[in-house]
């Protein structure tokens, strides 16, 4: 069976601290998406909507025929975007103040969630409301110092199923687990009422600049990964050599 490519984009928001690139990245909205620009108090916030944007528009071009600033896009009724008309092309994207990210493949649903390593403590706190009862076991029986580190791999993974299943929240996040150890390294369990199966789905952890990126597709196998990186978002690319993850499950 032939292995699928999946393409994974970063972006920096602080590039935008230039104004020269940053006008470069506005010139690429669209009108709809200017004014929401445009509406942020903050401006770290507004780097950071404009690096995600500009971002998934450099990418899907390098990818598809069009500009990027011909790119039109829907949502689906949980608010996941996707290119309008369809192209077989399916991304998702995620962002932090620190690094946005664009996962892409084609004609296979992704889901990819980064979250700084800075709010993995104010994760953990979280856990009890968001984890599952088998998470939260294993949480437990770890040492005190390495509970923020696992928390924060479980919450990027779960984020990164409920975005690849184009649901969101309306998932319940305790009934589905990542639950590590043994020869499956991690592995996927879920609560029948999901309607879905854990061997659909491959997934893997990355550390990058200081985040944890998880992500999430829809195949049968170990898909091939190219890590791409835009400096600032609007740029040409240049492709990165980040150490080489397991895919879970690992067939």
């Amino acid at each position: 069976m032939e292995r699928p490519t999946l393409h994974l984009w970063c972006a920096y928001p602080d590039d935008l601290l230039q104004e020269e690139a940053a006008q470069a990245c506005l010139r690429l909205l669209d009108e709809e998406e200017r004014a929401r620009f445009e509406a942020f108090k903050f401006d770290e916030h507004r780097r950071e909507y404009l690096a995600t944007h500009a971002l998934a528009r450099t990418a899907l071009s390098y990818h598809h025929s069009f500009p990027p600033s011909a790119c039109r896009f829907k949502q689906n009724d949980y608010g996941k975007p996707s290119i309008d008309p369809e192209c077989g092309l399916r991304f998702n994207l995620s962002n932090s103040l620190g690094l946005v990210v664009c996962l892409i493949a084609n004609g296979a649903e992704v889901g990819v969630d980064v979250e700084s390593r800075e709010r993995s403590e104010s994760i953990a706190e979280v856990g009890p409301t968001v984890f599952s009862p088998q998470e939260l076991a294993q949480l437990e029986a770890l040492r005190e110092e390495e509970r923020p580190e696992r928390s924060l791999q479980l919450w990027t993974l779960k984020e990164a199923y409920i975005k690849a299943r184009g649901m969101g929240l309306s998932l319940p996040l305790k009934e589905f687990s990542f639950l590590f150890g043994g020869s499956a390294g991690i592995r996927m369990e879920m609560d029948p009422g999901l309607s879905d199966k854990p061997e659909r789905w491959r997934f893997c952890l990355l550390r990058h600049a200081e985040h944890c990126i998880a992500l999430m597709t829809e195949c049968a196998v170990t898909p091939e990964l190219n890590v791409w990186e835009a400096r600032p978002p609007s740029a040409a690319p240049r492709q990165l050599t980040l150490p080489q993850e397991p895919w879970f499950p690992q067939v």
